[in-house]
C-alpha cells in the first residue's frame, strides 16, 4: 500500500505541473479561465494510466518448451526428443547438454564398438575351429599396459567437463538476486517471496478438465504458478514442511533436495520468458506423482506487475517516496509564525 501511495502522489504532483504548465497560456488568452474540474480528473486518469505498470496476463504455454515430448506427436523428431534431455533454457543446462550431445555419447559410443569390435575379433579369431590346440598364454605386458592406461586417460579426460559443470551447478548467488522459497508439502508447492513482503502463493495440480481447457499438460499443470523474472539472478531457496521433496525443472537443469529444518538455495538464471514445467522428484507419499512444479518466466515490468497484484512490494519502494518540497515546508513555517 504504501509503495501504491506513493505512486498515486508522484503522479499527482506531476499532474499539477503538468497542467500548470498546459493551461497558463489559455488562461492569460481567454480572460484568466480556469480548467474544469472534469478536465483535471481527465488528466489525472491519462497521466495514472501512462505511470501505472502493465497488468498480468497468464503465459500461454509453447508446445515442447519447458515440457516433456510425447513421442507419439505428430512433429517431426518428436520420438528422438522423448529420448533425450528436454531443451535447455540455462547457461549451465546448456553447457550440461552439450557435454551429453558431443562428449559423452561419442566417447561411450567409441567405447561400446570397440569393446564390441574385440568380441566379435575374439570369438571369429580363438574358437575351437580356428584354435584346435588352444594358447596357453598367461601374460602379455603390452595389452595389459593398454587396457590399464587407456580407460585411466579416457576417465581423466571426462573429469575436465565433469568438474567443470559440477562447479557450474554450485556456484553462489549474487547479493542482487531475487530470492524465490519453494516449500514442499504434503502434496502441494508453496512459493514465498521474502524480497516482496513475504506473501506465500499456494499451488495445486489442476484437474484434467482445467488443464485440457488452459492448453497444458495434464499432471503438469497448476494453478497458480512459481512466477518469476527471467534473465537475471534467483536465489531459489528449498525447504519442506512435512518429509523430505526435491525440486526439479528438467529443461532448466535444476534439482534440488526441500528438506524439513533445513535451507538449501542454489543459483538460477532462466534466459528466456516461458513456462517451464516439472515435478517432485523424492517419493514423499501416497500423492508423490499429483505435486506437479510449473515456473513462469516474465520480463522484469509484467513480474513486477504480478507482484503488485499479489499485494506484495517491490524492494526499494519505500525509499523512492518523494519527501516534502522544502520551499513548501519553508512556507508552513513562515505562516505559522
Amino acid at each position: 500500500m504504501g509503495q501504491q501511495l506513493g505512486r498515486i502522489k508522484v503522479t499527482l504532483l506531476a499532474l499539477a505541473a503538468l497542467l500548470s504548465a498546459a493551461f497558463a497560456p489559455a488562461a492569460l488568452a481567454q480572460d484568466n479561465e480556469a480548467p474544469t474540474a472534469q478536465e483535471l480528473a481527465e488528466g489525472a486518469e491519462a497521466v495514472a494510466e501512462a505511470v501505472a505498470p502493465p497488468a498480468y496476463t497468464p503465459m500461454a504455454p509453447t508446445l515442447d518448451k519447458g515440457m516433456p515430448t510425447d513421442p507419439r506427436a505428430d512433429t517431426e523428431g518428436a520420438m528422438f526428443k522423448s529420448l533425450t534431455f528436454q531443451d535447455q533454457y540455462t547457461e549451465t543446462g546448456a553447457y550440461a547438454l552439450w557435454m551429453h550431445d558431443y562428449f559423452l555419447l561419442p566417447v561411450i559410443t567409441f567405447i561400446s564398438l570397440l569393446v564390441l569390435g574385440l568380441l566379435l575379433y575374439t570369438i571369429v579369431r580363438f574358437s575351437r575351429r580356428a584354435n584346435p590346440q588352444p594358447s596357453k598364454t598367461t601374460h602379455n605386458t603390452a595389452i595389459e599396459v593398454i587396457w590399464t592406461i587407456l580407460p585411466a586417460a579416457i576417465l581423466v579426460v571426462i573429469a575436465v567437463p565433469s568438474m567443470t559443470l559440477l562447479a557450474r551447478q554450485y556456484e553462489t548467488p549474487p547479493e542482487d538476486a531475487v530470492t524465490i522459497k519453494a516449500i514442499g508439502y504434503q502434496w502441494y508447492w508453496g512459493y514465498e517471496y521474502p524480497d516482496h513482503g513475504g506473501f506465500e502463493v499456494v499451488s495445486n495440480m489442476k484437474s484434467a478438465e482445467d488443464a485440457l481447457a488452459d492448453g497444458e499438460p495434464f499432471q503438469l499443470a497448476v494453478d497458480n504458478r512459481m512466477v518469476v523474472p527471467a534473465g537475471v539472478p534467483l536465489r531459489i531457496q528449498t525447504t519442506a514442511a512435512d518429509v523430505i521433496h526435491a525440486f526439479s525443472v528438467p529443461s532448466l537443469w535444476f534439482k534440488q533436495d526441500a528438506i524439513p529444518g533445513r535451507l538449501n538455495e542454489k543459483l538460477l538464471t532462466i534466459e528466456e520468458p516461458g513456462v517451464y514445467y516439472g515435478q517432485c522428484s523424492e517419493l514423499c507419499g501416497t500423492l508423490h506423482g499429483y505435486m506437479p512444479i510449473a515456473v513462469e518466466a516474465l520480463p522484469m515490468d509484467e513480474f513486477e506487475a504480478w507482484i503488485l497484484e499479489q499485494g506484495g512490494e517491490l524492494p526499494g519502494a519505500a525509499d523512492a517516496e518523494p519527501e516534502a518540497p522544502v520551499e513548501e515546508a519553508t512556507a508552513e513555517g513562515a505562516s505559522g509564525n
